[in-house]
């Protein structure tokens, strides 16, 4: 595997660095588009709706269309404005109970290894959380786009996870069921038996994609056959940081420990923690729906956008 990212932990005022690696990967087998007369690649053109010219990738900014039909158009400039956690630093806000976390939060997933000549640092978090039984809630960001995620241990692995936010998780409103008959004690009865006979240790070694099993296979039989679905392409192929400085722990967890102590003392009147306040908005360029783009600024391309590029090509 390879990092995506290097950083650090703040937990209080212990640093644990980390490098951060995708948990997952997809399988599914990915086609793309071809002209069925010769099987030549599709390519598409960004075209523009105003001039009817062919747009560089660097001439492009993003742009917000409002319901009364006017445009904002937005430069890197802007969203350099916008703010963010610290790109390097993984601050944790509180730590929860594991159980209180509802599963449909959870988004993607990440690995943390130790970055540094001691794992010490990164052991102690580790024991911590699974000493109190609890996940830590952290912001995490990434490809300049700041989640909230969960911190938690899996196979004695720091793992993070990033959760969607509570506005993103839809209301389920189901008219149907609001009048819907309770079943019957015998029904139940007979249900829970069945579930007792169906009932087992989950092992996800034992489910497999059949679809995917029968793509290939279907894939591997016409290369072998050849013939006029088979064409002929050439081949084409399209993380250093420094060691941190290992931590005194048990200093820097004291003074953690004594600085929680007097925000408590100091806000024991509030019931809940201090949310931070909202960053003031900045203006944002407005032009007409029918202007041209602005001129562009000379600042680099935010990686997700450039990722977005490499798909559309």
């Amino acid at each position: 595997m390879r990092s995506i990212w290097k950083g650090s932990i703040a937990f209080g005022l212990v640093n644990v660095p980390v490098k951060v690696y995708s948990a997952t990967e997809q399988h599914d087998i990915r086609f793309h588009q071809v002209h069925a007369k010769d099987g030549g690649r599709i390519k598409y053109d960004r075209i523009c709706q105003e001039c009817g010219k062919s747009v560089q990738f660097a001439d492009i900014d993003k742009a917000y269309d409002s319901p009364d039909g006017e445009r904002v158009i937005l430069t890197d400039e802007d969203f350099d404005k916008l703010p963010a956690a610290e790109k390097h630093e993984i601050p944790v806000l509180e730590f929860v109970p594991t159980e209180q976390i509802d599963p449909i939060l959870y988004d993607k997933s990440y690995f943390l290894e130790p970055d540094s000549a001691s794992p010490k640092a990164y052991v102690l978090l580790r024991e911590t959380l699974e000493e109190t039984e609890r996940t830590a809630l952290v912001h995490f960001t990434l490809r300049q786009k700041t989640r909230l995620a969960a911190l938690r241990v899996r196979d004695d692995i720091l793992v993070i996870q990033t959760l969607l936010w509570p506005d993103e998780v839809r209301a389920a409103e189901f008219p149907s069921l609001d009048d819907a008959p309770s079943a019957r004690p015998q029904e139940v009865k007979m249900a829970t038996s069945l579930v007792e006979s169906m009932s087992s240790e989950f092992d996800p070694t034992e489910y497999t994609d059949d679809y995917q099993t029968e793509l290939r296979k279907l894939i591997d039989e016409t290369l072998a056959n050849g013939g006029e679905k088979v064409v002929h392409t050439e081949s084409k192929k399209d993380d250093d940081g420094e060691d941190a400085e290992v931590v005194d722990l048990v200093a820097a967890l004291q003074r953690s420990v004594e600085a929680a102590g007097k925000n408590a003392k100091a806000g024991s009147t509030a019931s809940t923690p201090a949310k931070k306040a909202p960053a003031k908005k900045t203006a944002a360029k407005k032009a007409p729906a029918k202007k041209t783009a602005a001129k562009k600024s000379t600042s680099t391309k935010s990686a997700d956008t450039k990722a977005d590029e490499a798909k559309g090509a």
